[in-house]
């Protein structure tokens, strides 16, 4: 898809409902659409969106093992509200033999390991996952208000990496909005979520890179 092309539909989604925005996206894949989740807060938003067009759009969760008791708690009362066709992918080795071979997940000031600690327990499945189920679109909760680094982002880009077409329905949302879909829709939420692959929000984990 050309730049030009590419800014004519951000222009135009700006003002567009997430959900025609999702529809859109979903019927442009051809069969061939996937979300991400990782069951952070409000993910409960775009993956309600999701299954309101696609019912068994596949979501692609990478599991690496460090989640906390709530949030696999969340996914599980989701995949069960939501009828979810969870695509689980784990790391090579477990969260127990990483540990014992290479020490607790490193310190938010140590990026030289917290990029090795991400590489080997959430890009390397994520990357498997995406070459099994080859998306031509692929859609995904990133928000600008986020971090720095979402917030040059927009709705539509093409992801070369992964030679998909990337959509952010919900970009443009702030927390007050999430929340009130949420309401609106009776969907759970919970906040005790942690990315060991990332230690702080302002970080990446390499997943999603401009």
């Amino acid at each position: 898809m050309k730049n030009n092309k590419i800014a004519e539909y951000n222009a135009t989604f700006r003002n567009r409902p997430a959900l025609d925005i999702v529809r859109w996206g979903i019927v442009r894949a051809n069969g061939h659409a996937l979300v991400s989740t990782n069951f952070r807060p409000f993910e409960a938003v775009i993956l309600h969106l999701c299954v309101q067009v696609q019912p068994d759009i596949p979501v692609l969760w990478v599991d690496h093992g460090y989640n906390r008791p709530a949030t696999y708690r969340y996914a599980e009362k989701l995949c069960d509200r939501l009828n979810l066709n969870l695509k689980t992918y784990l790391p090579k080795l477990t969260a127990a033999h990483r540990d014992a071979i290479y020490g607790p997940i490193p310190n938010v000031d140590d990026e030289a390991e917290l990029n090795k600690f991400s590489a080997m327990m959430k890009l390397e499945p994520f990357q498997r996952g995406m070459k099994e189920l080859a998306p031509a679109v692929w859609i995904t909760a990133l928000r600008e208000v986020q971090n720095p680094n979402r917030a040059k982002l927009d709705i539509l880009a093409e992801d070369k990496i992964y030679s998909t077409i990337k959509i952010n329905p919900v970009f443009y949302w702030t927390d007050t909005d999430m929340e009130a879909y949420l309401k609106q829709h009776s969907l759970p939420n919970e906040w005790d979520y942690f990315d060991p692959a990332k230690a702080d929000e302002k970080r990446e984990c390499g997943i999603h890179i401009k």
